[in-house]
C-alpha cells in the first residue's frame, strides 16, 4: 500500500542525527514524504532554525513532496478544532509547581498524571478565576470524553492492533492562555489536513498515541497508521536532545564529514525486505 509519510521538527533548534534518521525512516516508508515545521512554540522557535532545517535536509539528499507546511499559518484550523472540543474542556490553574507537589499524583507512561486539581471547580469559580487575569491552561477531561467510545486501539507496523488507554496519560494540556494550542492538538489536525496515513516517529512518543487516538475519535478525524522507531543515543546511552547540545548536523558538516560519512553514522532506516520464497521454505 502507498503511504504519505511526513517529518515534523520544530525549529527551535539544529538538527541532530537523531532527526536525520527520523526523517530518512519517514522517506523510506512513504511513497510521498511531506515535510511539516512545527512552529507554535513561539517563545523557542527562530526564522533561523527553520531556515537551517531545509538547508541541512537539503544537504544530506533529502527531498520532499509539495510545499512545506508550517504549522503556525494554520492556526485558525487549530482553533477550530478546539471549539468543537469545547464541552470536554476545563480551565486549569495550577502551575507546574503545583503539580509536582501532589505527592499523590500518579506516573504514567508519559510521565506524571495530572491529579485532576481544577476538574472539580464549579463554573462559578472557574470564570471568577478567569476574570481575575490567572493564568490558565485548558486541559482535556479525558474521562468525560471517552464516554460512549470504544476501546480505542491503534494499528503498529509490523504489530498489529495495539490496545491504548488515554487514562493512563491523564488529562491532557491542549492550550495555554499565554501560549497557545498544544502539540496534541495541532499535530493531530495536521496530519489529516495533509492527508498523512502513516505516522513515523520516535519510540518516545508512542504513549501520547492514546490521545492522539481519542483526539481523532472525538474529532471524527481519519485514523493512521504507526511505526515508532528507534531512538538514537549518545555515546553515555541518552537520547539525542538539543537541551544536551547534541552534535548538530552543522557540527558535523564543519568538522568536514560529508553527506554520505552523515549517514553511515546512523543504524539502517529502510524497512526489513519481505523473505523470499526459497528462504523462507
Amino acid at each position: 500500500m502507498n503511504h504519505t509519510t511526513r517529518f515534523a521538527p520544530s525549529p527551535t533548534g539544529y538538527l541532530h542525527l537523531g532527526h536525520a534518521y527520523a526523517a530518512l525512516f519517514a522517506r523510506a516508508r512513504g511513497s510521498r514524504f511531506l515535510l511539516r515545521l512545527e512552529d507554535i512554540d513561539a517563545g523557542r522557535c527562530r526564522p533561523e532554525y527553520a531556515e537551517a532545517i531545509l538547508e541541512d535536509l537539503a544537504w544530506l539528499g533529502i527531498r520532499w513532496d509539495g510545499p512545506v507546511r508550517v504549522q503556525s499559518a494554520h492556526a485558525a484550523e487549530h482553533r477550530a478544532a478546539l471549539q468543537r472540543l469545547r464541552p470536554f474542556l476545563y480551565p486549569c490553574f495550577c502551575t507546574r509547581a503545583d503539580i509536582a507537589a501532589a505527592a499523590a499524583a500518579p506516573h504514567g507512561p508519559a510521565g506524571p498524571v495530572y491529579p485532576g486539581t481544577c476538574r472539580g471547580l464549579s463554573a462559578a469559580e472557574a470564570a471568577e478565576r478567569i476574570a481575575a487575569g490567572i493564568p490558565h491552561a485548558w486541559r482535556l477531561d479525558v474521562a468525560r470524553a471517552m464516554q460512549g467510545l470504544p476501546p480505542l486501539s491503534f494499528h503498529e507496523l509490523g504489530q498489529g492492533r495495539l490496545p491504548c488507554d488515554p487514562l493512563a496519560v491523564g488529562d491532557v494540556v491542549l492550550a495555554r492562555k499565554d501560549a497557545g494550542l498544544s502539540y496534541h492538538l495541532c499535530v493531530v489536525v495536521d496530519d489529516a489536513a495533509q492527508g498523512v496515513t502513516l505516522v513515523t516517529r520516535g519510540e518516545d512518543l508512542q504513549p501520547a498515541t492514546a490521545i492522539h487516538r481519542l483526539l481523532q475519535e472525538l474529532l471524527g478525524l481519519p485514523e493512521p497508521l504507526y511505526a515508532h522507531h528507534r531512538l538514537i543515543l549518545d555515546a553515555a546511552g541518552r537520547r539525542l536532545a538539543k537541551r544536551d547540545r547534541a552534535a548538530t548536523l552543522r557540527d558535523l558538516r564543519a568538522a568536514g564529514l560529508s553527506p554520505a560519512d552523515v549517514l553511515a553514522l546512523l543504524p539502517p532506516w529502510q524497512p526489513s525486505p519481505l523473505p523470499s520464497a526459497r528462504s523462507s521454505a
